[in-house]
């Protein structure tokens, strides 16, 4: 009617917090667009360049980075193209090799978590300090003393045959298994760290309420256990996993040619003046393509999964 004065109702604190959540992440946004949308986004438009003769890139629009790796072409390029295999044996190695990683560090990170879970509150800082201490030590610096450790005059060689377990030294280096050994020393507390803060919030009163219903240990562990620290298990899966396939550092200092993975490959092509650079942009695309669609597919499962 007229006349009304129009209601009038008081900001709730909500109304505040809603107000001030824009400014107060500003700081965040650009931080996240300075160093990682700019990134990605100048890493995309190199793959989509053409390579200089003496390195660097040219800009002039080419889809030669990726057909080089998916297309082989011949030495001069004037042959029918064929599927290049070398690149995808490479992804092929690399996703394997993460992926063994990433058992092993669960296999050992889930009842190193566990333990560390059930001590008492007074000493778990403790066991977690224990844990991450190693890794204050520039990643550079653990992976070439593992090499030292496992190297054929080494301390573990000369160990083992002191000790008259073995006649000579076993060759480690240069190896699939010093690789997995390098991948695992390297990212073992991103397993332990995740699970560990998941097996704290379990209410363990189900595993007694379980144990009651005389169900066994492992009956408890799958039924009951897994399915509530699962968020836990798969952070740590994917802390573990997407590092481990672009890692260079223990495939070049522990492995040899044979265990040549992505991020060696991608390495190499940003070195000195005869390095591709749009081609190393294009495998890091690709890379980055493959791990969103299985984060994306993950996610979406997940999603179906809680819906239902």
């Amino acid at each position: 009617m007229a006349g009304m004065v129009p209601d009038q109702t008081p900001a709730t604190s909500g109304d505040g917090y809603r107000r001030v959540v824009g400014p107060l992440l500003l700081p965040t946004w650009a931080m996240i667009g300075i160093f990682l949308v700019v990134p990605v986004a100048l890493m995309a438009v190199y793959s989509f360049l053409t390579k200089e003769f003496r390195g660097g890139v040219d800009w002039q629009f080419s889809l030669a980075a990726y057909d080089q790796f998916f297309l082989n072409r011949g030495l001069f390029g004037d042959e029918p193209p064929v599927m290049e295999w070398t690149y995808i044996t490479i992804f092929w190695r690399s996703i394997w090799q993460a992926a063994v990683a990433t058992a092993l560090c669960l296999a050992i990170g889930f009842p190193t978590a566990w333990f560390i879970a059930t001590r008492p509150a007074n000493t778990r800082g403790i066991w977690l300090f224990l844990i991450t201490i190693p890794y204050w030590v520039n990643l550079l610096i653990r992976t070439v003393s593992l090499k030292f450790l496992i190297r054929d005059n080494g301390p573990l060689n000369e160990a083992l045959m002191g000790a008259g377990l073995i006649d000579g030294p076993l060759p480690l280096v240069n190896t699939n298994l010093a690789v997995q050994l390098g991948l695992f020393y390297s990212y073992l507390p991103f397993m332990v760290l995740p699970v560990y803060a998941a097996v704290e919030r379990y209410n363990f009163a189900y595993s007694e309420a379980a144990a009651d219903l005389y169900a066994s240990r492992w009956v408890t562990l799958r039924e009951i256990v897994l399915p509530i620290v699962k968020p836990g298990i798969v952070a740590g899966c994917l802390l573990v996993f997407i590092p481990s396939l672009g890692a260079f550092l223990a495939p070049d200092l522990l492995g040899g040619a044979k265990t040549f993975m992505i991020g060696s490959l991608i390495d190499e092509q940003f070195k000195g003046s005869l390095g591709n650079w749009p081609f190393g942009a294009a495998v890091s695309m690709i890379l980055m393509t493959l791990v969103m669609i299985a984060l994306l597919v993950y996610a979406r499962s997940t999603a179906k999964g809680g819906a239902a």
